[in-house]
This record gives C-alpha cells, sequence and structure tokens, in this order.
C-alpha cells in the first residue's frame, strides 16, 4: 500500500472538526450570497431550485477542500482522491438486491417510530413541512437527490471517514458502523436516522470489498432514485403501500433477499479489489 497512487490518510477527532468548519464555512458562504442577492438584485435566491442543487454542492465541496488541504496534503503530500473503478458484472447483480433488501427492511423498522404524539408528532410535522419547502421541480429532485447527493456523501462519509479510519488501523466493521451512524445523525431525525444507519452499512460494506467509491454511489443514488419516485407518483415514501402488501410482507421479502444476496457477496464472491 506504500505504492498506492491514492493518499493514504487517516481520520480522527482533528479531522471531524476539519470537516465541520468546511461545512460552516460553505454554509456561511450560501448564506453570504442570499443576502447578497436580496441587497443588490432584490431577489431571495434562496426560493430558486436552482439554488438547492449551488447551495448543496458549495456545502460539500467547501468540507472536502478543507479535508483535503488542511489534512490530507499536509500529512501524505498527496492532493485527495479515490478510486472510481467499476468491477465486474457479477458483483452488480449481487449488491443491488442486497441493497433492496435492506431497503424494505429500513422501511419497517422506520414505521415503527410513533409519528405521533407531544414529541415525535411535532417534530414529525417540522420535518414534513420543511420536506414540502424544499423543491415541487421532479428534475431539481432527481439532479439533487439522485446524482448530487450520492457523490458527495459517499465522498466524505465512505471516502474520507470509512477509509481513514481504516488507514488509522481501525477494524473494518467498526469504521463501516462508526462512518453509518454519523451518516444517520446528519440527516437530522429518528425516521431518515434509521434508513440511513442501515443503508449505509450496505454502502461501507460494498466500499470495504470493492475498495471502489462507484458501487456505493451507484447504490446510493438508487436508493434515493426509488425514494424520488415513491414521493412524486404515490406521494408516500413506501413501498408497502406502493404494492399494496402489507408491512409485514414487506419485511419477509426484505429479510430474504439481504440475507440471500448478503451470502453470496461476502461468502461466494470472495474478490476483493485492490488499490494500487
Amino acid at each position: 500500500m506504500e505504492n498506492s497512487r491514492y493518499p493514504q490518510f487517516k481520520f480522527t477527532w482533528i479531522g471531524g472538526l476539519v470537516l465541520l468548519a468546511g461545512l460552516f464555512v460553505g454554509m456561511m458562504f450560501v448564506s453570504f450570497l442570499i443576502t447578497f442577492s436580496k441587497i443588490i438584485f432584490e431577489q431571495n435566491i434562496a426560493l430558486k431550485d436552482w439554488f438547492l442543487m449551488l447551495s448543496n454542492a458549495i456545502v460539500f465541496l467547501a468540507a472536502i477542500a478543507f479535508f483535503d488541504f488542511i489534512i490530507v496534503r499536509r500529512t501524505t503530500g498527496r492532493k485527495l482522491s479515490f478510486n472510481f473503478s467499476p468491477t465486474n458484472f457479477y458483483t452488480y447483480v449481487l449488491v443491488f438486491p442486497l441493497m433492496l433488501g435492506m431497503m424494505f427492511i429500513s422501511e419497517f423498522i422506520t414505521a415503527q417510530i410513533p409519528t405521533k404524539g407531544p414529541l415525535f408528532g411535532r417534530l414529525y410535522d417540522y420535518f414534513n413541512d420543511l420536506m414540502a419547502q424544499l423543491t415541487d421541480d421532479p428534475i431539481v429532485m432527481v439532479i439533487t437527490a439522485v446524482i448530487m447527493a450520492p457523490i458527495f456523501e459517499e465522498i466524505i462519509f465512505r471516502g474520507i471517514i470509512q477509509k481513514g479510519l481504516m488507514n488509522n488501523n481501525v477494524e473494518p466493521w467498526k469504521a463501516i458502523v462508526f462512518s453509518s451512524v454519523i451518516f444517520g445523525l446528519v440527516h437530522g431525525n429518528p425516521w431518515q436516522f434509521v434508513g440511513a444507519v442501515l443503508l449505509g452499512c450496505v454502502l461501507g460494506l460494498v466500499y470495504y470489498k470493492t475498495k471502489s467509491l462507484l458501487l456505493p454511489m451507484l447504490l446510493h443514488g438508487f436508493n434515493n432514485l426509488c425514494s424520488t419516485l415513491l414521493v412524486t407518483y404515490t406521494k408516500n415514501e413506501s413501498f408497502a403501500d406502493a404494492f399494496k402488501i402489507p408491512e409485514w410482507t414487506l419485511l419477509i421479502i426484505g429479510i430474504v433477499l439481504f440475507s440471500l444476496f448478503y451470502y453470496l457477496f461476502v461468502k461466494k464472491n470472495k474478490v476483493h479489489y485492490l488499490e494500487i
């Protein structure tokens, strides 16, 4: 690994602070753009659909740039880069059903979290109102959720945090779980937290096995595409409602899919791709 073309940086609490600093600076710059447009052009660009995409890109790129210049280049002498190599077709056949199974399991578990009551009810209503204010444009939703979010989020959570922890001699399963929990926490609500943690574990496993960010990005995009289609065409982010089946049936299908393809992917497909 000493001759790897990819920088062997380590992720520590200092790296976490650097990422947070980058996110903060990115958000401050977005706020500056909004204020500037109001004063100079007398327009609130925050209400524009295109600004949703731009602001997301600015915030994520700021965090990645901070980590690159402050941590990676200073400790390794190289710029931040990742492996995006494709894998064999058999691997694709295994991981997408694996991901779908976990999506079904995640939906069942998430459905058990209360959406009513003095605490959860208010939080659920606030979250729904917040999501409704983002955008109604399906094109913007697809570009933001299905393309941009998987790219930036996989770079940060799998490419930087998970990989950096493993480079720091953290056991792979611990690095996968840790990065997945952080991934869940940044979503800011208990309903998305559960799904993000479970799906993050699948994405982390695939990244660990393939050593490439390409498949986690594709799987992440697949998950977000399914959610976007459900919201757009059924107004409900639920496979059970869309397919008109009980939640328990969805859970059983999910367990079967996940168990079968997990076994095939982890136990049978023993190819590990090396970063060279």
